[in-house]
């Protein structure tokens, strides 16, 4: 008989971790089990990354969750290798084989024709095994049943490319590309450029937004370390938020903004605002318009504040987005207080 499975005592957990997601795992498998090193109560991620694929995948913890959405329109940075001349029902090594083709001798001229092609604003049919849904079901469940579904293009934006043959039927792709691009169609449609079809033998992300594998940890380096070594991995909740103005707010004007309230003062209009505060902070639950503030916008830096949430600026008035609660401020400053003791 089995002994009983150790219940695992969760606590609340905040932060960004940049995990480098191994082959063949889903980043959903990648996540729980992230989630479960740290004993993490609330967990989610900033999109995925197919099982097949390798690298750059930010893990978000409790109050990163509320942000996590801002990133995914994070431009992302993969390297990637197609096998030419070989077809395949999914675009990548996973799928079944659906034609073969001879591959053709091709010049420097011809691969250089073909990255200029596919460099800049390009139109994608999406993938049938892809999440995209259409009358609210998964294209990948389509597939999987053997139907294939009428999708619309997509207009994408491949910002940098750059193609090396590598063996006489292996194609490295290196590529930078706006949100919603897929890889997979990416190297398939090189592939027919090329006049012999392509699959993805290997792919990984090497950037999304601002993080890079510099900055990543594996899960089994995760593993061997110690709780704390594990907590201190963790980025801080505005790391997603590195393209937002920031502004700091005085003690009193930090409190009513946290409770919901607009502020007013010489901010100029701006749809993207990372709102800091002095710790502590103690919202005020009062009700009402937008009141006068004695603060100003300024630089944040040093120890000392505390992220407070989002906002946007109009007509002089700070209006509040999307905002930490107070618990998840308390238990974000207990645990900086916890790490200085360590």
């Amino acid at each position: 008989m089995n002994a009983p499975r150790t219940r695992v005592q969760r606590r609340p957990v905040h932060g960004v971790l940049l995990l480098d997601k191994p082959l063949g795992l889903s980043s959903n498998d990648a996540l729980q089990k992230a989630k479960w090193l740290l004993r993490a109560e609330k967990a989610g991620h900033t999109g995925t990354l197919d099982p097949m694929a390798t690298g750059v995948l930010p893990l978000c913890f409790g109050a990163a969750t509320k942000f996590s959405q801002l990133h995914l329109d994070a431009d992302k940075s993969y390297e990637a290798t197609a096998r030419l001349g070989v077809r395949t029902s999914t675009a990548d090594a996973e799928g079944e084989v659906i034609q073969e083709r001879p591959v053709p001798a091709f010049d420097a001229e011809t691969l250089a024709n073909v990255q200029a092609r596919f460099t800049g604003a390009i139109s994608q049919l999406p993938p049938m095994h892809s999440a995209l849904k259409k009358d609210g079901k998964a294209l990948y469940e389509y597939a999987r049943a053997g139907q294939e579904v009428e999708r619309a293009t997509r207009n994408v934006t491949v910002h940098a490319l750059r193609l090396d043959l590598i063996a006489s039927d292996l194609l490295e792709i290196v590529a930078t590309v706006s949100k919603g691009t897929y890889i997979r169609t990416l190297g398939e449609d090189i592939g027919e450029a090329l006049g012999c079809g392509a699959h993805l033998a290997s792919l990984r992300r090497t950037a999304t937004g601002p993080f890079d594998l510099s900055r990543c940890v594996t899960l089994q380096a995760l593993e061997a370390m110690e709780p704390a070594e594990r907590e201190a991995c963790l980025l801080p909740v505005e790391s997603l938020l590195a393209d937002h103005t920031r502004v700091m707010l005085g003690a009193e004007d930090a409190a009513r903004f946290l409770s919901g309230l607009r502020r007013r003062g010489t901010w100029a209009d701006h749809p993207h605002i990372t709102v800091f505060g002095p710790e502590p902070v103690r919202p005020e639950p009062v009700e009402g318009h937008a009141q006068a503030s004695t603060g100003s916008a300024r630089t944040v830096s040093g120890a000392g504040t505390i992220l407070l949430g989002t906002a946007h600026a109009k007509a002089g008035e700070l209006i509040p987005g999307r905002l930490l609660s107070p618990i998840d401020i308390q238990q974000i400053m207990a645990s900086r207080q916890q790490a200085a003791i360590v």
